[in-house]
């Protein structure tokens, strides 16, 4: 009895073309997404590099010599460097803060199992279902009776204490995930809890620690509402409250709005550039695990 069967070659080529195919299809999507998301950056950039009388005339044109003299505008004129400065403190204070703070809790809990352990963790992450925002009258009074209203302290204490939920939800899962092995192996080598915390741990999770500050920076960076609500003064306002006292009194200036958005954007363009690998590292461990 004789078996007839189709040629392997033909099949294998089909199924690289369409291997090829759908592959090419993927990258023209992510390519035609990508441009779409740069293609506002990329005009707001060049837009900031152009006269006023120009971008006027002309709104989609090439600058035909670049006024760098803009941002110098934008930084003293619009008070932008001082709206810098103050989101720049108030962010790497809040983060730098809330990092510790969830990096120590997370460490014990996950680390150690000791009575409510298992409350604490849930206590700390119920700040994720509840939206700190649904809590602004009482932080509101709290900080006015501490004298803490209209002070970049109180906001740091306030983006700090947002922050603890979600780094404590990433870094704990990081922390049990951690053989126990390489614990036992530094104990016995003489390693006390603070250096076994310090030296061997914590190097471990910094993909996660990059990941979680990252996000936390990029939220604290862009928010509007804590500022509006708990600052009053002028000269203490970060970026975003600060633009909207743009739009009041500099709206018609289309050249130095430009430039200060691309003031408030190059931060977190930088950051993320910088910290894109660890990111990376960070958000891809439990699938390389």
């Amino acid at each position: 009895m004789t078996t007839t069967t189709a040629p392997a070659a033909p099949r294998r080529a089909r199924r690289g073309i369409a291997r090829h195919a759908s592959g090419a299809a993927v990258h023209a999507l992510l390519w035609g997404y990508a441009a779409v998301a740069l293609a506002p950056l990329l005009l707001m950039l060049i837009s900031s590099l152009r006269p006023e009388a120009e971008l006027r005339a002309e709104p989609l044109g090439l600058p035909t010599s670049p006024a760098w003299s803009n941002y110098a505008r934008a930084w003293t004129e619009a008070d932008f460097g001082t709206y810098f400065l103050n989101s720049t403190l108030v962010t790497s204070a809040a983060v730098a803060l809330g990092t510790a703070v969830s990096v120590l809790a997370a460490y014990a809990l996950g680390r150690y199992s000791f009575p409510g352990s298992g409350l604490l963790l849930a206590y700390l992450l119920a700040g994720l279902m509840i939206p700190i925002r649904l809590g602004i009258v009482p932080v509101f009074y709290l900080f006015d009776s501490l004298g803490l209203l209209d002070s970049l302290w109180g906001l740091i204490l306030v983006y700090a204490a947002s922050g603890v939920p979600f780094s404590v939800f990433i870094l704990t899962a990081f922390f049990r995930r951690l053989p126990d092995d390489l614990a036992e192996a530094a104990r016995i080598d003489g390693a006390g809890e603070f250096r076994l915390f310090g030296r061997i741990m914590l190097p471990l999770v910094r993909p996660a620690l990059a990941t979680v500050m990252l996000f936390q920076f990029i939220q604290l960076w862009n928010d509007f509402f804590f500022p509006l609500v708990l600052i009053r003064d002028q000269a203490k306002y970060t970026l975003p409250v600060g633009l909207t006292r743009f739009f009041t009194e500099y709206g018609l200036t289309q050249s130095l709005l430009y430039s200060g958005l691309v003031i408030t954007t190059l931060p977190l363009v930088a950051l993320f550039l910088l910290a894109t690998r660890q990111v990376i590292d960070g958000l891809t461990a439990g699938v390389n695990r």
